[in-house]
């Protein structure tokens, strides 16, 4: 089935079911339908046609919905992306994937407007402000009566979604529509959704966390309700004015709902099931998530943009932190990891030894290869595997854990440090909201482990931290970091993955208090 039909058949189903809410803005199926309907004939008769390529520079609002849904009819291709990349970023993936026509909003103007005008794409201006001069507005866009046309096919593409660039320059990951609609399936089963569900819209539509919450929703004529920038108190506020009944958050997000002051007056009683993805979860964040909800699911998702689910771990707060089993449509092995040689998908490392994931690539989910580049396919697919670059191990009873990635490991006097494991530990301190661990270069030892902290009280110091390590059974000596630099944040991308690149740019700059050097 295609995104196209699978909107079509939720308004046969349900027609009066609501579909998207942003403020006191509330359709339906049908009034979605014919909305996007109306629209994919705007966007024609801008030129756009099957396979067309459009950029959506727009936060998650209505009309962005609208937007996403019309060129699914159409049979265009969505590229969506942050509203506030830099300048040369959106100049790039403009370039890159080749759009015809960019959708734009206030925020994401002064980046857009000048790449539109080099790349000589059309833009169309969404909501409030003066729109650039030349510009098309979106509210005039639509066509009523119009209709999309034939429509795509399955394999036809229905978005190219770019990864976060934790290491550089992002990768375009195109996505069918079998893709999509095999990922929107999986979401629902295995979070346990049923008809009606109601989400909180407000991971963004660039990510896929955010694409698979608004088409889950179309599966089971669920609600997608629409919160363009993220406030806890605003959250809890949708949660109990819309009754809604799952949330699907990096633990980013979670960690701001269970900590706010609002919460404690607010019923979120029909929240029902939670799932997470993009970052692990601490066990105390876990736990907090099950006092402050008590969901009757709870989830962790270990996924990629490129396979959307790897492994599911349903009741993951009676196994904090395991990532489970391979999902419905996938087939994982741990292999050797190496960034020395190329490894191949048949070296599998035995139960309780640290390797590389890595997934079957005849997955429904699965994707192809990345867009325009030939490079990064040869160091991710081999043999009908996707190397995931994810390190992790299968412990006895047969579940997958994730510990980090293959190239984040610290290499520290010829002893593989995982970065993950020093964060697992520094987290659980009372006084750590927020941790992320990097190597440097040390002259003697090759490099040294060094921990960027968010303190939860003023009075936390390094000495403390490093006691605190000392003091804990499950991690050795020579692994805990040399070096704490205190932050007010921890750079992360969309999707709540550490941008450790940018922790090791600034790890020569900070300041900060070294620990004792005695091993």
């Amino acid at each position: 089935m295609t995104l196209a039909q699978a909107l079509e058949r939720a308004r046969l189903r349900h027609p009066g079911a609501e579909a998207v809410v942003e403020g006191g803005t509330r359709l339906t199926y049908a009034e979605l339908l014919a909305r996007a309907d109306a629209v994919a004939g705007g966007f024609a008769g801008l030129g756009v046609g099957r396979g067309d390529r459009v950029l959506l520079a727009l936060r998650n609002r209505l009309e962005h919905v609208v937007a996403f849904w019309a060129l699914e009819r159409l049979g265009a291709v969505a590229v969506p992306v942050n509203p506030r990349l830099a300048p040369a970023e959106v100049a790039y993936v403009l370039g890159d994937a080749g759009a015809r026509v960019v959708l734009a909003e206030e925020a994401a103007a002064p980046a857009v407007v000048p790449a539109v005008g080099d790349r000589g794409a059309r833009l169309v201006w969404v909501g409030g402000g003066e729109a650039p001069p030349g510009a098309a507005r979106f509210d005039a866009l639509a066509r009523p009566g119009a209709g999309p046309g034939p429509g795509p096919a399955e394999s036809d593409l229905a978005l190219i979604l770019y990864t976060s660039g934790t290491t550089g320059r992002p990768k375009g990951v195109p996505r069918t529509h079998r893709n999509q609609w095999a990922g929107a399936l999986a979401h629902v089963v295995q979070c346990g959704y049923e008809w009606g569900e109601r989400t909180l819209g407000v991971m963004p539509l660039y990510h896929t966390m955010g694409i698979h919450a608004l088409t889950s929703m179309v599966v089971v004529n669920g609600c997608f309700v629409c919160q363009p920038h993220f406030s806890a108190a605003g959250a809890l506020r949708l949660i109990a004015e819309e009754r809604l009944t799952a949330l699907y958050l990096v633990p980013t997000l979670f960690y701001d709902l269970v900590h706010a002051p609002e919460l404690a007056a607010t019923d979120v009683s029909s929240v029902r099931k939670l799932a997470y993805a993009g970052a692990p979860m601490s066990a105390a964040l876990t736990e907090a998530c099950v006092k402050a909800f008590r969901p009757r699911v709870f989830v962790n998702h270990y996924g990629s943009t490129e396979i959307y689910t790897f492994s599911v771990r349903p009741d993951v707060h009676l196994k904090p932190g395991c990532a489970g089993r391979p999902g419905i449509h996938s087939a994982l092995r741990v292999v050797t990891a190496s960034t020395e040689r190329r490894v191949g998908p048949d070296e599998v490392v035995p139960p309780g030894t640290k390797g590389e994931i890595i997934a079957r690539l005849d997955s429904d989910e699965a994707f192809a290869g990345y867009w325009n580049r030939p490079d990064a396919d040869a160091r991710a697919l081999r043999e009908g595997w996707y190397f995931t670059g994810d390190l992790g191990w299968v412990d006895e009873e047969g579940e997958l854990w994730v510990a980090g990635r293959v190239d984040d490991m610290i290499i520290s006097g010829g002893e593989n440090i995982h970065p993950v494991e020093v964060e697992e530990v520094l987290a659980r301190h009372p006084a750590v909201r927020d941790v992320a661990v990097v190597g440097e270069p040390d002259p003697r030892w090759g490099e040294r482990v060094v921990a960027f902290v968010v303190a939860a009280s003023p009075e936390l110091t390094a000495e403390a931290l490093d006691a605190w390590c000392l003091a804990q059974p499950d991690l050795a000596r020579f692994k805990r970091p040399r070096r704490f630099v205190f932050v007010d944040t921890i750079p992360r991308t969309a999707s709540g993955k550490v941008l450790r690149r940018l922790l090791r740019e600034r790890a020569s700059a900070a300041r900060a208090d070294d620990p004792p050097e005695g091993a």
